[in-house]
């Protein structure tokens, strides 16, 4: 499968970018857990080698001693876990500390990592020019998917009565389906990690990562809120998917760049930017306005727009904050490094622009 020699190599960049902050197993749980995604048949095993202080061991420490808890490692992992299972483990231990199982020798650091006796190589800060592809891809991706989503809501959709918002709803949540099934590998496709953002060979994961959510919790919510938002909206679907689209690059640009900027480790899935400026939108206008904004459901229950800023603000907050012993980031920089908190930000922005320009319009 692959997945355990790509954790192993995330595992590395962590430990050369902050080993102190791996110092533990429950942060060395964490950070695996959060690597692993939606990879269910690996979660036991990793979970178990996590805890193992022998791996701490292993990856803290040098020479004979480095090798000997290796050694020890491997053995019982070959003893417990069934061949394919343990081969994934092997190949997770190979990649993170660059010893081969067979030789034992330990392979050539790469560039960023620091040589014994040297000081850490510092975090490279992002540039324009390095976000620039994944960027532009995604900006341009968005035109070619309204123009997309135009053409489905002809030939298709304006004879079955959908609304744009609803026919968007549907496919986030058929994807969210399919990745649990048939296509159980696409969700660790399709997210952006910090460390990708400025690759540019993985460019189309800025373009991608909106559409599934690595937390099936949070899919849940964000399908649900988005349902409430858009289910009756009047837009077409090429509108809804442009907005949606274009929502999810603000947010995402600002979080990425501060997420290299300051090492924070962060996973970028799904809705949250798009679903947060919505809310904050209504929101922002409903107190600047000083009247109640609301949503109205299927049973004809209205839900003011302040209510479900709270409600999804306080599960963001359990979702980005750092578990104890996560990492060295403080909460101010995980929250900034959302999406989520851009959401909120740029639709409280534009809710203040709005309200600005009615009182200009006022005026005159």
């Amino acid at each position: 499968m692959g997945v355990g020699r790509d954790l192993g190599h995330q595992l590395r960049r962590w430990l050369e970018q902050d080993p102190q902050a791996l110092q533990q197993s429950r942060a060395l749980t964490n950070r695996l857990m959060d690597g692993l995604g939606a990879e269910e048949s690996l979660r036991a095993p990793v979970r178990d080698l996590a805890s193992q202080p022998l791996l701490l061991q292993a990856l803290h420490s040098q020479g004979v001693q480095r090798q000997s808890a290796l050694t020890g490692l491997r053995q019982q992992l070959r003893r417990t876990y069934a061949p394919a299972i343990a081969q994934e483990l092997l190949e997770l231990l190979e990649a993170a500390t660059g010893i081969e199982a067979n030789t034992g020798v330990e392979a050539p650091p790469s560039p960023a990592a620091p040589q014994a006796g040297d000081a850490p190589a510092p975090i490279p800060t992002p540039t324009p020019q390095g976000l620039a592809p994944g960027m532009a891809l995604a900006a341009s991706g968005a035109l070619v998917l309204s123009w997309a989503g135009g053409a489905l809501d002809r030939g298709l959709l304006e004879n079955w009565g959908w609304s744009g918002g609803m026919a968007l709803v549907v496919t986030l949540g058929l994807l969210q389906a399919l990745s649990l099934g048939p296509l159980k590998g696409l969700p660790r496709r399709w997210w952006l990690e910090s460390e990708q953002a400025s690759d540019p060979h993985r460019a189309w994961r800025w373009l991608s990562n909106p559409w599934l959510h690595a937390n099936g919790a949070e899919a849940a919510a964000n399908l649900t809120v988005l349902a409430l938002l858009l289910g009756h909206s009047p837009l077409q679907l090429s509108d809804v998917i442009l907005r949606y689209s274009l929502t999810a690059l603000a947010c995402l640009a600002p979080a990425a760049a501060l997420a290299q900027r300051w090492g924070v480790q962060r996973r970028w899935s799904g809705a949250s930017g798009a679903v947060s400026a919505l809310i904050a939108l209504a929101a922002g206008l409903s107190l600047l306005r000083w009247r109640e904004l609301g949503f109205t459901t299927s049973l004809g229950l209205s839900i003011p727009a302040w209510v479900l800023l709270l409600v999804i603000g306080a599960l963001q907050l359990g979702w980005q904050l750092p578990r104890q012993g996560d990492d060295g980031s403080s909460p101010g920089q995980r929250l900034l490094c959302s999406t989520w908190a851009w959401g909120v930000i740029w639709g409280l922005g534009w809710a203040a622009v709005s309200a600005l320009s009615g009182w200009l319009g006022d005026l005159r």
